[in-house]
């Protein structure tokens, strides 16, 4: 489930700065990197089943691997998790109503918190 409407997309942000935003809303960078892309995921594991809220971004200016990069996000996801497949994020899957209202949140606290730091 694409999320096309939070304000996030095309948002560009240092990347210093956007790691401790998304580290404050508990969104995990670890290893999902390389030198252009980063990925943030929060992984949900309710009754229904496992669920990744995930945000990517590509950097616009300088590398992330020296953590002196701009970062443009794209639009935020949400998928279901299939062992031992991996993220399923179709339009076919069903994302629970409370999960994506969460979700949304989330992603709204984001735009306020990442707002004052973009350009």
């Amino acid at each position: 489930m694409r999320f096309d409407d939070t304000g996030l997309e095309n948002m560009k942000v240092d990347l210093t700065r956007l790691d401790d935003v998304m580290e404050r809303h508990k969104m995990v960078r670890a290893g999902q990197w390389d030198y252009e892309r980063v990925t943030y995921d929060r992984k949900f594991t309710i009754q229904e089943g496992t669920y990744y809220l995930r945000v990517q971004g590509v950097a616009t200016a300088g590398d992330v691997d020296s953590f002196d990069a701009v970062i443009q996000l794209k639009a935020p996801i949400l998928g279901k998790y299939y062992y031992p497949h991996g993220v399923e994020y179709g339009e076919d899957e069903y994302f629970p109503h409370d999960l994506v209202k969460y979700c949304r949140k989330i992603l709204e606290a984001l735009k306020k918190d990442l707002a004052k730091f973009a350009e």
